[in-house]
């Protein structure tokens, strides 16, 4: 359960807190308990409770109102005297199992009753003695050779807080279309092995690392799911630079319809700009499509082909198929025949469009550049 409560640890005399709830026992036999509201867990009395012995979640067995399950109880056993007088600490959590994605399910009535599934993220627990308020507070995760991977939403709550990583990267960059990349809204999944999850609270920092594990249901090998995930970036990068060449297509089209409009009708220049946008469009459209439908319409493009062959690889741990290699090969070679035809366009024509612009006291039109365009989109961070 993500955001877990402050944990207010009280003097009994070896009895129990009243209340809503549930009172925890802390590790000093029963010398200190804890009042722990949970989230939904109704006034009713409690007949039973057990600790699962493989995934240490609390379970709590109500009289009238089925099983309850605290997930995970192991971070309420590590408040220890030196957490509870820590800043800050990350508390210890056990290896990520990598679940095989999956999807389905079915619409019950309202006499099934039926619990959420364990989480598909990583769960990160920290605790905090007071409230943050002064200062940043952000959560990173670091590869193996310390570059980010990943960046969790932080709580600034005091006592026990759980947020959540997916164990993937950002999603990609998508060049803008008439139809929606449902297959690039994620990012490839990370691999298993050992990540550093870094806390930076103002001036203070703090580490911890994460272990993420495969699956044992699966049968790939690691080297199976090293070619997935070579794949899944090789395609992923491409997105990235398909997507770079139609905003620079873009920005060179939106700017020669610009100029145009501040032209007179029937101007010999507005009539050249007018033939540059249509050229610099034709290209464009070979890259993404311009009409909203997709098959239905016959207009796929690069963008959708390649935006359908990513997802398809992302979705699945296994060894790609060589058919899924050869077509990353083709769309590849596609992309590269024409990108060089719009550099050749903007080396032969643009110098004498600028210099007929500059005889109108226009502005001269900018080929976006790499660097800007990394800059722009965060790509060169890290």
């Amino acid at each position: 359960m993500p955001g877990l409560p402050a944990i207010r640890a009280e003097r009994r005399n070896k009895e129990p807190p009243l209340g809503l709830g549930i009172a925890i026992q802390l590790i000093d036999r029963g010398e200190q308990w804890a009042h722990y509201k949970g989230g939904d867990l109704p006034a009713v009395a409690v007949r039973d409770q057990a600790i699962h012995p493989r995934d240490h979640d609390l379970v709590i067995a109500t009289h009238g109102r089925g099983i309850w399950i605290v997930d995970y109880i192991t971070p309420l056993r590590a408040l220890t005297p030196a957490t509870l007088a820590s800043n800050a600490v990350f508390l210890k959590a056990q290896p990520v199992v990598q679940r095989v994605p999956a999807q389905g399910g079915w619409v019950n009535g309202d006499a099934a009753f039926v619990g959420p599934n364990p989480p598909s993220d990583a769960v990160i627990t920290y605790y905090q003695k007071k409230r943050h308020i002064f200062g940043d507070l952000t959560i990173v995760v670091l590869d193996q050779g310390g570059r980010r991977v990943g960046t969790v939403p932080s709580s600034k709550r005091r006592g026990l807080n759980r947020v959540t990583w997916s164990m993937r990267l950002p999603p990609p960059q998508v060049p803008s279309a008439a139809s929606v990349a449902f297959g690039a809204a994620f990012g490839p999944r990370l691999l298993p092995g050992t990540y550093t999850v870094k806390m930076s609270k103002d001036k203070d920092v703090y580490t911890t690392p994460l272990v993420l594990a495969p699956d044992p249901r699966t049968t790939h090998t690691p080297a199976d799911r090293q070619a997935q995930f070579d794949l899944a970036m090789r395609l992923y990068n491409l997105l990235g630079d398909m997507t770079f060449a139609v905003e620079r297509m873009n920005g060179v089209r939106l700017a020669l319809d610009g100029r145009t409009a501040k032209l007179p009708a029937g101007d010999a220049l507005a009539k050249r700009l007018g033939t540059a946008s249509a050229t610099v469009d034709e290209l464009r459209r070979k890259i993404v499509a311009t009409k909203e439908g997709g098959m239905i319409t016959g207009e796929e493009r690069l963008r959708e082909n390649l935006a359908d062959l990513y997802g398809n690889v992302v979705f699945y741990d296994g060894r790609p198929s060589a058919t899924q290699l050869e077509r990353a090969e083709a769309i590849g070679r596609e992309l590269a025949d024409v990108v060089p035809a719009f550099d050749a366009w903007t080396a032969a024509d643009l110098g004498g469009l600028n210099a007929a612009l500059a005889g109108k006291q226009l502005e001269p039109i900018r080929v976006l550049t790499r660097q800007e365009w990394d800059a722009r989109t965060g790509a060169a961070k890290d």
